[in-house]
């Protein structure tokens, strides 16, 4: 059954926090329920912001444009989303205020960024999240957005998705799982189809066997744990923890994973689905794979565990919604949610 703010409270004027305990979590700025968003309907209007880096070419704002339009949705641009401040889209403050603007408008359905690039941990600390708690609306994005999506989340309990951004690539494969995410109020399946343009994963290869459960969390490796040690990402513990990555060595790669080895994160979770990590190349002295590396850190935790789904910087790309109770089976390669990842029941 859809669950939102307005339930939250209902609920704690019937019995107090500990009725509604299993729709929340304790984070380490305190108690949080958690918060679906309304679902997205054609005729619904995009804030569309730059909440990192900004896009390379004027021309490229109206062709992001009308690939939204396509999806049947109005559009409305961010005050700052246009303007370059070094390699970011306005200063700090500017570009936090967007995000802030987006969701106190009333007229604004759902939020898509146009693009990721850097910047978006910059702007944490200026973020309003009162303003979020109280007009929870559907954030959609991934690559560095995956810093907005696990702060918003952590702070407010608000269900986020890791999915498109605005420039990316909308295949039908890709649109498919974006209305299935936030223009759909029933859980849904995410696997591998065959066939696919290239750039894109045909299969996935096990690397634990078995079934697992847990609250779907994750996103770029290197955006979260550039994040480490803050108090923007929530609690892992009893989680699917799903990665993706680009441009990084493959040393760097197991830097990473050693790192959320030591602070803990790998042994708390129930399972792990890493997608793909796109121009990841070995090294020139180094001789270890991918495939090797995520052995080393994963084949030892003894926990459900695939790589190679559709997540990550390719054409084709699931849309995962973050908070949301999800089953992973690896030897097949399927993630299935276990519940709507939106609310039928409430507006922006």
């Amino acid at each position: 059954m859809p669950y939102s703010r307005k339930d939250f409270l209902k609920q704690l004027s019937f019995g107090g926090i500990s009725t509604i305990a299993g729709l929340g979590f304790i984070s380490s700025t305190g108690f949080h329920p958690r918060i679906k968003p309304g679902i997205l309907e054609k005729g619904d209007t995009i804030g569309m912001i730059s909440p990192a880096s900004s896009l390379s070419e004027e021309k490229e704002y109206g062709e992001v444009i009308k690939e939204i339009e396509k999806l049947g949705f109005n559009v409305k641009i961010g005050s700052h989303a246009k303007e370059h401040y070094g390699y970011f889209a306005g200063t700090d403050k500017e570009r936090a205020a967007d995000l802030n603007a987006m969701f106190k408008d009333p007229e604004v359905d759902g939020i898509i960024p146009f693009r990721g690039g850097w910047g978006s941990n910059r702007i944490l600390e200026y973020i309003d999240f009162d303003i979020i708690t109280t007009n929870p609306k559907p954030l959609i994005g991934y690559s560095d957005i995956t810093a907005l999506l696990l702060a918003i989340y952590a702070r407010t309990g608000l269900i986020t998705y890791h999915g498109p951004v605005g420039k990316s690539t909308w295949t039908d494969f890709t649109v498919s799982y974006f209305q299935k995410a936030v223009m759909w109020d029933k859980p849904f399946q995410m696997k591998n189809a065959a066939g696919l343009s290239a750039g894109s994963p045909n299969s996935t290869e096990t690397l634990n066997e078995g079934q697992a459960t847990g609250v779907l969390l994750g996103g770029n490796l290197t955006v979260l744990t550039s994040m480490l040690g803050s108090e923007y990402l929530p609690d892992w513990r009893n989680s699917i923890l799903f990665l993706e990555d680009v441009g990084e060595d493959i040393y760097r790669i197991d830097r990473m994973l050693t790192q959320l080895k030591l602070n803990g994160i790998l042994n708390k979770i129930n399972g792990l689905v890493f997608g793909t990590c796109t121009g990841c190349e070995v090294a020139e002295g180094f001789h270890f794979t991918l495939e090797q590396i995520l052995q080393d850190h994963i084949k030892t935790l003894e926990i459900p565990a695939f790589v190679g789904a559709n997540i990550g910087h390719i054409n084709n790309m699931f849309t995962l919604p973050i908070g949301i109770q999800a089953k992973i089976n690896a030897n097949k390669g399927i993630i299935t949610l276990l519940e709507s990842p939106v609310s039928s029941d409430i507006k922006p």
